[in-house]
């Protein structure tokens, strides 16, 4: 999964964006995944290069103990005709997107790891942070991995051209980014995001896996 726009030419290297669009969002969330296939679909349609300014959410927070760890029997306020309804949901914008997707939820994955190594990245390589990004979404939703765990992220990062797969134990055992990605998770929340995707741009926001035109008119419109 790429969401990266291909050169022109092979000669030509292609135009560094001027513009971004914030995306809060969190890999264990299907309509993050399902989102980014409709932001592709409009940044392919844009004369200027799209860049996202990626913001992590934690969706699993109100589980977390006070080590950190999800509590998976701890009361989250959804029931089964709420999950039911997000995989119909989930099954309606899969074909609408043509996305490729082994599951509609995946509730027994920890994403913290994964965006801890994905923070780490993108502040110590972040021309490399968008495919890395991608193959996250990918070994999630197209392949059913559990990126909670740290052999499937160093796997990750060895599919990333350019990336040391020693930057995901760099950074899982680093816990002064543990706790600045934490902070993250709580400015998010802060600024009012209370559910991921959101897209962001210049005071307004849309929430949702939205459509390619509603993202255009939060851009352009």
């Amino acid at each position: 999964m790429s969401n990266t726009d291909p050169a022109d030419s092979a000669d030509e290297p292609a135009p560094a964006a001027t513009e971004s669009i914030t995306v809060y969002s969190d890999y264990v969330c299907p309509f993050c995944y399902l989102g980014r296939q409709s932001l592709a679909r409009y940044q392919a349609t844009r004369d200027e290069p799209l860049e996202i300014d990626w913001h992590p959410f934690d969706l699993r927070a109100g589980q977390r103990g006070p080590d950190g760890e999800i509590d998976h029997d701890a009361d989250n306020g959804k029931d089964e005709e709420y999950y039911e309804q997000a995989r119909e949901n989930v099954r309606r914008l899969q074909e609408k997107y043509d996305a490729e997707m082994a599951q509609e939820l995946r509730t027994d994955v920890d994403s913290l790891p994964a965006q801890i190594v994905s923070v780490h990245v993108r502040e110590t390589t972040p021309e490399l942070w968008l495919a890395f990004d991608g193959e996250v979404f990918a070994a999630l939703w197209q392949d059913g991995r559990d990126i909670g765990d740290r052999e499937v992220l160093v796997d990750i990062a060895e599919r990333v051209d350019g990336i040391d797969p020693t930057v995901v134990d760099e950074a899982l055992e680093d816990d002064d980014l543990r706790d600045r990605v934490t902070d993250l998770f709580a400015a998010a929340r802060e600024r009012g995001v209370t559910g991921v995707p959101t897209f962001a741009y210049e005071g307004h926001a849309a929430r949702g896996a939205v459509p390619p035109e509603q993202l255009e008119r939060l851009v352009e419109g």
